[in-house]
Order: C-alpha cells, then structure tokens, then sequence
C-alpha cells in the first residue's frame, strides 16, 4: 500500500519551521531598528535645537550694547553655524531671549533659551526668592 501525502506530513510536521522563525525575528529587529532610527533622529534634533538656542542667545546677549538688530544678527549667524535657525529673537537691556529651530529626519524641534546678567536686582525673582536667592518669609 502506498503511503498519503499527509502521512508523510505528519512524520516530519515542524520541516520548515525554522525558516520562517527566522523571518519573524529579523522582521522584529528590523522593526526594533526602525524604531531606535527613529528616536535617535528626535533625540538629534533636540540637542541641535537646545545648543543652537543657548550658543546664539549667549551671543546676542554679548552684542546686546550693539543694538537689537546687531545682536539679533550675530544670534542669526551662531545657529546658522550650529545648522539651526533664529525663529525669534528679543534683546532688552543686557538680556536676549532666542527661539532656535532645528531639524533631524522627520523631527523639527523649536527651544527657547535666555542669556543675560547674573544681576536678578528688581525683577520678579527678588519679590518671590529674595535678593539672595532664598524664600522669603520663611523661618528656620
């Protein structure tokens, strides 16, 4: 008698299988690649952005006796140095508060950052914290 075609099946049921194991794992690390690609380009643009907004608002805030324009132009050329861009630029007195954007893949990200004096002497800070940085009003 001749064997079937399913018995033959059943002898040797898992032939195959480990093909196709091996396909769901690279799909799954191809999967896990895609997504760390993904995070590190957002993680990238993030940092690019923040450096951008810190390094062109220290600028502005060195030129800030130059003018608004001059240090705002000076703020424009130190994130085109960090491949950046100036979105918004205010200098008042010795204080210059920058908005950088930068981009990495898909991701486009937009950070503020503030450079001036050290001096906080009549701002909102001393009615809060007090002219020496601590609470005010509290006891021991």
């Amino acid at each position: 008698m001749r064997r079937g075609r399913w018995a033959d099946r059943r002898a040797g049921g898992d032939r195959g299988s480990a093909s196709v194991w091996t396909a769901v794992a690279a799909a799954a690390l191809c999967a896990v690649f895609l997504a760390l690609l993904a995070m590190s380009q957002a993680v990238l643009a993030r940092h690019r952005a923040g450096g951008a907004a810190d390094l062109a608002a220290l600028a502005a805030a060195d030129h800030a006796l130059l003018g608004p324009e001059a240090a705002c132009g000076v703020a424009r050329r130190v994130a085109d140095a960090q491949r950046a861009a100036v979105v918004a630029c205010e200098v008042t007195g010795g204080t210059a508060e920058v908005a950088a954007e930068a981009g990495a893949g898909p991701y486009t990200v937009r950070v503020r950052s503030r450079a001036g004096p050290a001096s906080t002497a009549g701002t909102a800070v001393d009615a809060e914290f007090g002219p020496s940085g601590g609470v005010v009003g509290r006891g021991p």
